[in-house]
């Protein structure tokens, strides 16, 4: 399914992106020309009036597209995993005891010593998706990745300092 999404310039306002969603309902983010933005969902009876605005701070925006993407990257892995034999995912919880708490992801070496793909991190409920290696590991935090079967069990080994 392709989402179709319109731009609007809003004269002396700004622009606005418009998206249906599959049920029919209008979703719009609006970016003012002085950086501000704000999210409006349109009313059911007439859908070029707003029926709830919620306006974003820079860092809310940040979040909600980490959050978003986060999760469509976590569903694609999951339809990714049931397509394609030998591709496996797994989630690693690093725990206190691990060499790599509190070191950057880097460090794991994760990818030269296993072939496995670090793709997120998920830390308090936050998905931080395609971590760089100098993101920090923090004790809780669960580890994304996708492998072989194989590739994965010795990662799990690595993070865990087995």
């Amino acid at each position: 399914m392709s989402v179709h999404v319109e731009r609007a310039e809003l004269a002396g306002i700004g622009v606005r992106h418009d998206l249906e969603t599959s049920a029919g309902r209008r979703l719009s983010v609006i970016t003012f020309r002085d950086g501000g933005r704000e999210l409006a969902v349109a009313d059911v009876r007439d859908p070029d009036r707003a029926a709830q605005t919620l306006a974003l701070t820079d860092e809310e925006a940040t979040a909600l597209s980490e959050v978003l993407g986060g999760s469509v990257i976590l569903t694609q892995l999951a339809g990714l995993r049931e397509q394609i034999d030998g591709l496996s995912t797994a989630n690693i919880t690093l725990r206190a005891d691990s060499p790599f708490a509190g070191r950057a992801l880097g460090d794991t070496r994760a990818r030269t010593l296993t072939r496995c793909s670090i793709v997120a991190i998920v830390r308090g409920g936050a998905v931080m998706p395609a971590p760089g290696p100098l993101d920090p590991l923090i004790v809780g935090d669960t580890i994304v990745a996708v492998g072989t079967p194989e590739g994965l069990e010795h990662l799990a080994r690595i993070i865990d300092g087995a």
